[in-house]
């Protein structure tokens, strides 16, 4: 990722961090909405399965210049996640109702530039992830 890329990471989930819950809310409806199969995979409160999600995106995004240290934990949580029935497969849907998500969030300040550093970050933390539970070769 750019350095620019990061800023507008950055500086994109600053404007969402105030609506976390409710941005919380509308990724899970969002996800579940797009990919039913994946609901089956949370029996907990979502409600404080969405304060866990927003927590864990505070801490990417702010580690975004330094990937590498946040790397083991990525993976980590990647294979506690396959272990509960989460398939390589289901990073995309993940993926598309994040952006969703993000643009609710944003408003117009989500622009084709916002959604592409977006793009670039989760592509870079969800293929470090499927490598780590699924093997290399499910990243491609």
């Amino acid at each position: 990722m750019t350095p620019q890329q990061i800023e507008l990471v950055q500086s994109s989930f600053a404007k969402v961090v105030p609506i976390a819950d409710a941005a919380a809310a509308l990724f899970y409806a969002r996800l579940f909405q797009i990919a039913p199969r994946v609901k089956l995979l949370f029996d907990s409160d979502m409600t404080e399965q969405g304060r866990k999600l927003m927590m864990t995106l505070g801490v990417v995004v702010n580690a975004l210049k330094n990937l590498d240290a946040i790397a083991p934990a990525a993976q980590a949580l990647a294979v506690k996640h396959a272990g509960y029935g989460v398939k390589a497969a289901d990073y995309a849907p993940v993926g598309e109702a994040l952006l969703w998500t993000l643009e609710k969030g944003v408003g117009d300040a989500f622009t084709a530039e916002v959604a592409a550093a977006w793009t670039a970050a989760y592509g870079t933390l969800s293929s470090v992830m499927i490598a780590a539970a699924y093997g290399e070769g499910a990243a491609a």
